[in-house]
């Protein structure tokens, strides 16, 4: 009797399986929407960049690389890229140890902070500065009586990509620690290891996969920037132009060209980082069926 009704449920269920099984024509349906929404929002943009790039020729596309001001744009692109990433890898680092590691009263709401660039537009975080450190901000009386300028210099640029960045670090290492746990760092104080080389030699192995990505979306986006570096710069050619800022400003001049080629560039690097952030994916993964 006992097997009869075990069989009789199978049946119900194999039955129950097979009415909700969907139609051959609904998945086609949805990976067609799918490719064609892709195909116009992303891959045909993302291509006739590259075809009015090089519409004539790779000689005109290098000549852009001679211009002073697409010059000084990639420079300082790089140079905030340099300074930010750093800056917020170490935060996101100590931001994650200090939420993973100890509990203490207001953690939540320091979570719910370092999101917060997630929420807040980076034109309204530009905005913001500028009532900080801008000339008639808040500090803006004190930082121009110590001849101190933020506000449409390179320090307000830096300040403004940080914020932008500021998550992404400490949101790909936070989840890493919370499944490492905390047994291989607890032994390896019991052998009496100091504090750092707990870090260096059981967390940072733990991490590093996360880590990395991190860094590598920190670094796409300080690169990528436009809205809050837009507000914050002023936009000045060849002193506070960044490539993002450079493509607008080329555009609005009519220099078609040098506008695709620097456009080039950055999706060139959006590239790189989906290359980077699949291969760090299998390691992941990989790493996660070993163990």
């Amino acid at each position: 009797m006992r097997s009869n009704a075990l069989s009789s449920d199978v049946i119900a269920q194999n039955k129950a399986g097979s009415q909700t099984k969907e139609a051959p024509w609904v998945k086609i349906a949805l990976i067609g929407i799918a490719i064609t929404y892709l195909g116009l929002v992303l891959f045909l943009p993302a291509i006739n960049v590259f075809i009015q790039a090089f519409r004539n020729g790779v000689g005109p596309f290098f000549a852009n690389f001679s211009d002073a001001a697409f010059i000084n744009a990639i420079q300082l692109t790089v140079l905030i890229a340099l300074i930010v990433v750093p800056i917020n890898t170490v935060f996101g680092l100590c931001a994650a140890w200090a939420i993973t590691r100890h509990k203490f009263p207001g953690r939540a709401l320091v979570v719910s902070i370092i999101d917060l660039p997630f929420a807040v537009s980076p034109v309204v975080a530009g905005l913001m500065l500028i009532l900080l450190y801008g000339r008639s901000g808040w500090l803006g009386p004190s930082l121009e009586a110590i001849n101190v300028r933020i506000i449409f210099a390179l320090p307000a640029m830096i300040i403004a990509s940080a914020f932008i960045t500021m998550p992404f670090v400490a949101r790909e290492v936070i989840p890493v620690l919370e499944e490492a746990g905390t047994d291989q760092e607890e032994a390896a104080k019991t052998l009496g290891a100091k504090d750092w080389q707990i870090f260096w030699r059981v967390t940072l192995p733990n991490i590093r996969w996360g880590l990395l990505y991190g860094v590598i979306l920190t670094n796409a986006r300080v690169m990528g920037e436009f809205g809050a570096v837009s507000v914050v710069s002023g936009n000045i050619i060849r002193k506070t132009q960044t490539l993002p800022l450079y493509v607008e400003e080329a555009y609005k001049q009519y220099e078609s060209q040098a506008a695709f080629a620097a456009s080039v560039l950055l999706a060139c690097l959006a590239l790189v980082t989906l290359v980077l952030k699949e291969i760090l994916e299998r390691k992941t993964s990989i790493k996660d069926v070993e163990e």
